[in-house]
């Protein structure tokens, strides 16, 4: 699909309508698995990648049964071995979380994805997976999928030290640790999202997080030797890397202001909008609940010019904003920076190259740092990009089209996360899908 987006002057804009948070709906799919009683999961997110979460879920002995109000996730009393391919479509939080999960259950379980999920590594968890035990058969020594898991039952406890602060590996090892012989211990250099220990820790699992004088975060994790845990009862709130490409329309559209309600407010997941206080946009974030999570509205105003910034710490809250931080940049006086970020290179596509080389054709000077990159804001040209197979590329340069108009290829890789972003947008500018 391609899609044209039309320049605008000014909106205000007042939404509760931003999609649920992907991280977490992957998780209720997941760790409904973990108990022996129904869960209960309102405003699931309808994307792509977590429609695949749960149908693998689904493959796995999980009933769903749709009820005014939500979904009701019955588990199955042991975890099914499937007769068929596990297929995580683009979804990075699937493959990795159901690695740790099914490398400590009993059967064969293959893993698999689109092509652009196929091409990302996988060693950053099928390798500390297999130090414990895990028995786990990929391409390049288990580096891509497709991906065999034979469930070993006797995973061993483990003391794992990270070098990347990754939710994803996190959520992994904590899920393997959940069924392995002893109580584990894993630690990371800084905190990455902390979605998994909060809910499984809410389900009655033993999970006790510290953080130490160094800034490492230590994670110690008791093993359930064969107890399951309660049920979810959970409504689950917006998205706030969905909503910041709208707090991004709020600061770069002349005299904007809105309001985007029912945000998840988790401190490792708004690094992004300080990054726009920092740029000189008005943010107020406004708690409205604390049940599970922080959960509130925030109210923006745009600024009468954006200023550069450098971006080098908390990369790992901010992994999944940069390219539409970015736009931003484009659209800053001066030069920004974005460093430390190699994480970038390897998640849907190489974000990094991505970013520049759309910004390139919109007119802007912008270069490839080996771990980010630099940006000359000036302004952005109409132009025609593409998504390069990623949903938040696609996502940004249609935000970046209210400023000049743009045209994005391949941008039906925008329902991945978002499903309604397109309708928002309209609200605000006109669109055309071709």
């Amino acid at each position: 699909m391609k899609l044209q987006v039309d320049r605008v002057k000014t909106f205000t804009l007042d939404t509760d309508k931003i999609a649920a948070d992907k991280s977490i709906s992957h998780r209720c799919a997941i760790f409904s698995l973990l108990s022996d009683k129904p869960s209960f999961v309102r405003n699931y997110l309808e994307g792509e990648d977590t429609l695949n979460t749960l149908q693998i879920a689904q493959k796995l002995g999980l009933i769903v049964e749709r009820e005014q109000g939500g979904l009701r996730l019955i588990p199955p009393s042991k975890i099914c071995e499937p007769n068929a391919i596990l297929e995580c479509g683009n979804a990075g939080t699937a493959i990795r979380l159901y690695l740790g999960l099914l490398s400590a259950q009993k059967g064969i379980f293959v893993l698999s994805g689109d092509e652009y999920l196929n091409k990302r590594p996988m060693k950053r968890v099928t390798d500390p997976l297999r130090s414990i035990g895990a028995q786990i058969i990929g391409r390049e020594d288990a580096n891509f999928a497709p991906l065999v898991v034979l469930g070993n039952e006797k995973l061993k406890p483990f003391h794992y030290a990270s070098k990347i602060p990754s939710a994803q590996v996190k959520s992994a090892m904590i899920l393997s640790a959940l069924f392995a012989q002893d109580d584990s211990v894993y630690s990371e250099i800084e905190l990455s999202r902390d979605h998994s220990e909060k809910i499984l820790k809410g389900m009655g699992a033993q999970i006790e997080s510290k953080t130490l004088e160094n800034g490492e975060i230590k994670i110690e994790i008791s093993s359930l030797q064969g107890r399951k845990l309660n049920p979810l009862n959970i409504e689950i709130p917006a998205d706030p890397s969905s909503a910041f490409f709208f707090a991004l329309a709020i600061a770069i559209a002349p005299n904007a202001q809105g309001v985007l309600r029912n945000v998840l407010l988790n401190k490792t997941r708004i690094e992004a909008f300080k990054i726009l206080e920092q740029m000189g946009v008005s943010i107020q974030f406004k708690v409205t609940s604390e049940t599970y999570e922080r959960i509130g509205d925030i109210e923006i105003v745009a600024p009468n010019t954006l200023k550069a910034v450098n971006v080098s710490e908390n990369i790992a809250w901010l992994i999944d904003e940069i390219p539409a931080i970015a736009v931003a940049m484009a659209c800053a006086k001066g030069t920004s920076r974005v460093c430390n970020a190699n994480e970038l290179r390897v998640k849907e596509t190489d974000r990094i190259k991505a970013v520049v080389h759309n910004l390139k054709l919109c007119g802007i000077e912008a270069s490839e740092l080996e771990d980010g990159f630099e940006i000359v804001g000036g302004e952005l040209q109409k132009s025609c990009v593409s998504s390069f197979g990623d949903h938040r590329i696609a996502m940004s340069f249609a935000i970046a089209g209210l400023v000049c108009g743009m045209e994005i290829e391949n941008a039906e890789y925008i329902n991945i996360s978002f499903p309604n972003f397109l309708e928002i947008l309209s609200s605000i500018t006109t669109i055309q899908r071709n």
